[in-house]
């Protein structure tokens, strides 16, 4: 009846509802399952990112079911990056803190997503044992027209620096963004300036 329905409007009903557990566990299976294929293909691929949910974030056994999909999979466990969001760590940060370590000591990859948009202690960041952080497209979007946005985009960068982070830009979308985070030593980016989301298949003609 609607058509497409986007991750902004059905994850927040997932999340409330609890089916964000089932769909949560499709989509990592799905993934692994996706990034050894590519591996067996003689692809190269030295990370597959999966957005994790708050809900699948404070189940007690999220490494041992982590664990198991990875071996499930038959696939390297640095090949896998986690990311979870910023609002995830004031819910319980020690907690939060603990079990980002425990995934670190498996071998898991992790980035915080959306960085700037919560309310996380920089306390507590300096305790994560993080690869990554994320800059939210909000501020990205932004760069070439308000200075502000911009301030604080090289501000996250820098930040990310000195932890000894990659930073990694969402939703870069033109030339002069993608310019603009190059002349400021931003490593990665991820946006429409470079593709829009297509099918596996379709990935995979564009990796080689």
């Amino acid at each position: 009846t609607r058509g497409l329905v986007p991750p902004s409007v059905f994850i927040p009903v997932a999340e409330e509802t609890g089916l964000i557990q089932p769909i949560g566990a499709w989509v990592l299976e799905t993934a692994c399952a996706q990034a050894r294929e590519w591996q067996n293909m003689g692809v190269p691929l030295p990370t597959i990112s999966v957005n994790v949910s708050v809900r699948q974030f404070m189940r007690k056994d999220l490494l041992d079911v982590l664990v198991k999909v990875i071996r499930n999979a038959n696939l390297d466990a640095r090949v896998l990056e986690l990311e979870v969001t910023e609002s995830l760590i004031m819910s319980d940060a020690d907690e939060f803190v603990s079990t980002l370590k425990k995934l670190k000591d498996a071998g898991i990859k992790l980035a915080i997503d959306d960085f700037g948009t919560g309310y996380s202690s920089l306390s507590y960041l300096k305790r994560m044992p993080l690869d990554r952080l994320k800059v939210d497209q909000s501020f990205v979007r932004d760069i070439s027209s308000d200075p502000d946005s911009a301030t604080i985009v090289e501000a996250i960068i820098n930040l990310g620096h000195s932890l000894k982070l990659k930073v990694i830009a969402e939703g870069v979308e033109t030339a002069q963004q993608l310019e603009f985070l190059l002349e400021r030593g931003c490593e990665e980016f991820q946006g429409y300036h470079f593709s829009r989301p297509v099918p596996a298949a379709d990935f995979t003609a564009m990796l080689h």
